[in-house]
């Protein structure tokens, strides 16, 4: 017998949002029933905790769908569990051999939801319309796009741009015809799902597209519920949600009904360390540098103390893995540069040959008058960071080096970001994300290279793997600027200007009768990057 979709259990009580999401339906305010049950027992309907909503929504050319599926919209390009790209709305594409000149070809079976078909006009459009946004989809070296015929496009950049494939990876398209001032609240696209309502601040419902070309869902309609992490747990308890996904933290508990999903991704978090001494403040009053974190000694010797695993058992639980940069297990990630570290007699070493010693006993550095002590901000809000946070605190101690780990809002964060080490975390299907890390011509632009880090040798290889026209030159060059043959880079064996500390494992709660089907590498968790295999989701029991 098949098993229907979990009902809310007796005797549950929901609060806050999950309760305004379980009472509301696609049309407005009636009383909703739970997940709707087909004629063959299988629920035509998932109700999912996934994610909070976007703020400036479901436009692709403002950055919609950068990290992870659009869902309403379809992508040139897609990538496979193994990150390999494979084609989607194109079936075809070649770049000229100087680089500047990528040519798509399209399907011709795809139509937008309002039953207009997807064209090379509207591939064009969405591209030129993003590069003229400026916003968080980069596509600063597009020069222009040129309908060639009505499934042919080529794409013209004005310089060459090895990671340019990403734009066609991640980039939705959107409808020439309409996309208007509206657009973001409520899209036309072509991809799995249609936007139905959106309630802000409660939930999300959206229907399957059944004009989709692809792989057609199996669940008709999905509501994507607006929760913060704990209430998402309290969800799951009482059958409310099918999927939740929660901190790694919060995935210990059993579930009845439901199993734990842990799925690897490319999402960070490690300390960005002022990089130059104190500089005074900017412009608009922003202090820059910091004495203690300017010194290569003092950066090197907080990551050679943290114990990585250590932070994965105790603060990830086990759902992640020791992270020694910013790319690890991408194509383009270095081995060489691999951390060695639970390392405290060496940190205390590096220090005393850097001249930093304890002469008044206290348990703290010193070293011409300056004290081996800095702060280290994290999100109050956070809980995960936090625990790192303190946890890398407790282990650098024994070194000599005291860190200071404080809660702060975002603001607080945005004011003193290049004067203190800051818990971030990062993670993208895209080298380009090395390049605004680590670029010194990105010094203090909004979160990239926060802490000023400069070095010609890096940035020679970060520009020579972005200009590259041969994949291999590039992906070598990547490489090299994590760690070259010299011994050369921003690796934490080299000029550290990171500590990169765990990759997190995307965990969630998942209904024990819904398959996911094969996991796909996930990206830094926003959007709502789970639902990239929707169209494979199927319910077994």
């Amino acid at each position: 017998m098949p098993r229907p979709a979990p009902a809310l259990r007796a005797g549950a009580v929901l609060t806050g949002s999950v309760l305004a999401g379980s009472l509301m339906t696609a049309c407005g305010g009636d009383t909703a029933s739970p997940s709707r049950t087909g004629a063959d027992g299988v629920p035509t309907e998932l109700r999912l905790a996934i994610g909070g909503e976007p703020d400036d929504g479901f436009d692709p050319t403002l950055g919609w769908g950068r990290y992870g599926s659009p869902l309403f919209q379809s992508t040139l390009l897609t990538r496979g569990a193994d990150l390999s790209i494979t084609t989607d709305l194109a079936t075809a594409y070649e770049v000229s051999d100087d680089g500047l000149t990528w040519t798509v070809d399209l399907r011709d079976d795809a139509r937008f939801t309002d039953g207009r078909p997807v064209t090379a006009a509207d591939v064009a459009y969405t591209f030129s319309t993003a590069a003229e946004q400026g916003g968080l989809t980069d596509v600063t070296a597009l020069d222009e796009a040129v309908v060639v015929d009505e499934d042919t496009v080529e794409l013209r950049l004005d310089r060459p741009r090895s990671t340019f494939v990403n734009r066609l990876v991640s980039l939705g398209i959107v409808p020439e015809h309409a996309h208007d001032e509206d657009y973001a609240t409520a899209p036309v696209g072509s991809g799995p799902y249609e936007l139905v309502s959106w309630q802000r601040g409660q939930q999300l419902v959206v229907q399957r597209n059944d004009d989709y070309y692809g792989q057609r869902p199996q669940f008709e309609r999905l509501v994507l519920v607006f929760t913060a992490e704990d209430a998402s747990l309290a969800a799951a308890r009482v059958g409310e949600v099918q999927v939740a996904a929660v901190a790694s933290p919060l995935a210990t508990q059993d579930v009845d009904g439901m199993r734990i999903e842990a799925v690897t991704s490319l999402d960070n978090r490690g300390i960005s360390f002022p990089t130059v001494p104190d500089e005074g403040a900017d412009d608009d009053g922003a202090p820059i540098g910091n004495d203690v974190t300017a010194d290569p000694a003092i950066r090197r010797a907080v990551n050679l103390a943290v114990d990585r695993q250590g932070l994965v058992d105790g603060i990830l639980e086990g759902y992640g893995s020791p992270a020694s940069g910013p790319v690890d297990g991408a194509p383009w990630f270095e081995p060489a540069s691999a951390v060695t570290d639970d390392d405290v007699p060496g940190a205390e070493a590096l220090l005393e040959d850097a001249g930093w010693v304890d002469a008044d006993g206290d348990g703290v550095r010193e070293k011409g008058g300056t004290t081996a002590s800095f702060a280290l901000l994290y999100p109050a809000e956070d809980s995960l960071r936090q625990g790192l946070a303190l946890a890398v605190a407790d282990m650098v101690a024994p070194a000599g080096v005291e860190i200071r780990a404080e809660g702060v809002s975002w603001e607080e964060i945005d004011r003193r970001l290049h004067a203190d080490a800051v818990m971030f975390g990062w993670g993208s299907h895209d080298p380009i994300e090395m390049y605004n890390l680590y670029h010194s011509s990105l010094a203090g632009v909004e979160y990239h290279n926060p802490g000023y880090y400069s070095s010609a040798e890096v940035d020679a290889r970060l520009d020579e793997a972005l200009t590259a026209t041969d994949p291999d030159v590039a992906e070598a060059a990547w490489r090299a600027a994590q760690l070259d043959a010299d011994g050369t880079g921003f690796a934490a064996g080299a000029d550290a200007a990171w500590a990169w500390l765990v990759n997190v494992e995307h965990t969630y709660y998942v209904d024990e009768c819904l398959d996911l089907g094969p996991p796909l590498v996930e990206p830094h968790g926003h959007g709502y990057p789970i639902t990239a295999g929707v169209t494979g989701w199927t319910w077994t029991c």
